[in-house]
């Protein structure tokens, strides 16, 4: 089944466009103000990938880019000028993702089956002689239903309290039984691994994508009676919020993606992330956990060979529903540089004529990570209302805090055109910040991510070209303390000849590592780190394994 794109009746004026130096709460704003006549929902297709027919052809070479890719420019060199062309350049963009970013998301199985209860879903999936189970849990709100729903990463996503009190059910996944953390990626684990192989090169977000298509399915095949499979969104936050930003991208049955404070690896641009200070480095992203494909280490010190970029995974997502919610706070989350992804994909949307179907907001107070903030409780409401219960017609709202602003411009050569077969719509509207300072509130309860940040960002200068001094230091800096683990970072000063020894008191375990080449004894409690060429200071994370004892000793000397 085919939607057009075109959308009927649009028709925006310009009412005011003021540009003000405003500081409320660190946020400098430009207020554009648009009304529509018509700004409905578009109703989402039914099947998960409608451009799986266009014949693509994928080059056999790469050449560097310091700009990000033009999203409207098909890899033949020529650029889309009607609306339709959009599904087949979608396509090309989707392939260009999996191959050299996230991995192939496997096609449909040969079998899924299972049951959806008003507590549960199962799903069973089988293929190629291989089969796998997993299952989820489900949170209805009052009433007989049946209910739109929002599939909610390992219950650490958008406030679930107020997507139940709009109507509409939560379904708790737990991403990590269909992709396992924690384990090499020669040996990846899950119920996706256990039907594609332990050796896939597809990375865990890719898995977890796979994991919720599958639960569609399910819906789909179940009837409707006690969730609709046509009014089904997906939120995450932190590691999470990566899973649910490629789950939305995906999948074109989703008609409401929510990542939050999705970091390195999730919505920022790749390109911006080295020169952004403090972001999580695109080394620590590929190495602190499977998420993204193998094939992406060729790319962690050069993302501008990348023939893609996320603002183009931002637009896969158009015209469906896109409310990107980030912390400015926290420089390892790299919100400057997502707000040049939403920035980015939200000319496609203004192409397709949806402008008014994308949200992007950082202009927060809170700078705790994964919170429940009263900034976004509004415009999650309106983003409920308007693509999964379709009572409402709210669009979109930019809102960038200035704490972490990217400018599109500089990150471009190309322009947005002219697509016929609609009318463009100008960008999302931007508000002004509130004049007086909003609640805060109290973090979840549930178990907060491990995509998180040390306290102090490891420095990229080079080491230095005299003769090295004959002694080297070490000193630990302590990083924020989770439930489960910790992160360390570690500075070194004399000799950039140096050899780090990180001893650690067992049960506890280094999980990941960043900016250093380690190795372990044969007892996995003694590390040895040597720079690898990104200056001398480094970080790892460490899981308590029912310890919370002493914290690691580091020793230095020149190697």
């Amino acid at each position: 089944m085919r939607i057009s794109l075109a959308r009927s009746k649009i028709r925006w004026r310009v009412i005011a466009l003021a540009i003000a130096a405003l500081t409320v709460a660190g946020a400098a704003t430009v207020v554009a103000r648009t009304t529509t006549a018509e700004a409905a929902a578009p109703a989402p297709i039914g099947v998960e990938d409608e451009g799986a027919s266009c014949p693509v052809s994928l080059p056999g070479s790469l050449t560097s880019n310091a700009k990000l890719p033009d999203p409207f420019k098909k890899l033949d060199g020529t650029r889309i000028s009607t609306q339709s062309e959009w599904t087949c350049r979608r396509e090309e963009i989707e392939q260009l993702a999996e191959k050299y970013v996230y991995g192939t998301k496997p096609a449909k199985p040969a079998s899924v089956t299972g049951t959806v209860s008003r507590t549960g879903i199962t799903v069973n999936v089988s293929d190629n002689g291989r089969s796998a189970s997993f299952s989820a849990s489900v949170s209805l709100p009052s009433g007989t239903g049946p209910f739109p729903a929002v599939v909610v990463f390992a219950g650490l996503g958008a406030d679930t309290s107020t997507i139940q009190g709009a109507g509409v059910a939560v379904i708790n996944y737990n991403p990590l039984s269909v992709g396992a953390e924690g384990t090499p990626r020669t040996n990846k684990q899950g119920a996706f691994y256990t039907l594609y192989g332990s050796s896939s090169s597809t990375g865990l977000l890719m898995a977890w994508a796979w994991g919720v298509s599958r639960i569609i399915d399910v819906i789909q095949q179940s009837g409707g009676s006690i969730l609709k499979a046509d009014a089904l969104g997906v939120t995450g936050c932190s590691r999470y919020g990566k899973g649910a930003f490629v789950t939305g991208a995906f999948d074109e049955r989703i008609a409401l993606t929510m990542p939050i404070e999705s970091g390195s690896g999730g919505a920022p641009i790749f390109r911006g992330i080295p020169g952004e200070s403090g972001s999580q480095p695109l080394s620590s992203a590929y190495s602190e956990q499977p998420w993204l494909g193998d094939a992406f280490s060729s790319f962690t010190g050069n993302p501008n060979t990348l023939p893609v970029d996320t603002h183009e995974m931002v637009a896969m997502v158009a015209p469906r529903g896109l409310f990107m919610m980030e912390n400015p706070h926290i420089d390892w989350l790299a919100a400057k540089s997502g707000s040049v992804a939403a920035l980015g994909g939200a000319e496609v949307y203004k192409a397709l004529g949806a402008g008014d179907n994308i949200s992007y907001w950082s202009d927060i107070q809170d700078g705790t990570h994964c919170a429940v903030r009263p900034e976004w409780k509004t415009p999650l409401q309106q983003n409920l209302q308007k693509f999964l219960l379709r009572t409402g017609n709210a669009a979109g709202v930019i809102r960038v805090s200035s704490l972490k602003s990217g400018n599109l411009a500089d990150w471009r050569d190309w322009t947005t055109p002219t697509l016929t077969g609609g009318t463009p719509t100008s960008a999302p509207p931007t508000s002004a910040p509130p004049t007086s300072a909003p609640p805060t509130s109290a973090p979840p309860t549930s178990a907060p991510p491990t995509s998180a940040p040390p306290t102090s960002a490891p420095p990229t200068s080079a080491p230095p070209t005299s003769a090295p001094p004959a002694s080297c230091t070490a000193s630990m800096v302590a990083g924020t303390v989770w439930g489960d683990r910790y992160n360390t970072a570690v500075n070194v000063t004399g000799s950039s000849n140096w050899v780090v020894t990180v001893t650690i008191t067992a049960p506890q375990k280094i999980s990941s590592t960043w900016n250093i080449s380690a190795s372990w004894d044969s007892s996995g409690n003694v590390m040895t780190a040597r720079p690898n060429g990104n200056g001398n200071s480094f970080g790892f994370t460490t899981m308590f394994n029912g310890n919370t004892g002493a914290r690691p000793r580091v020793s230095c000397r020149v190697g």
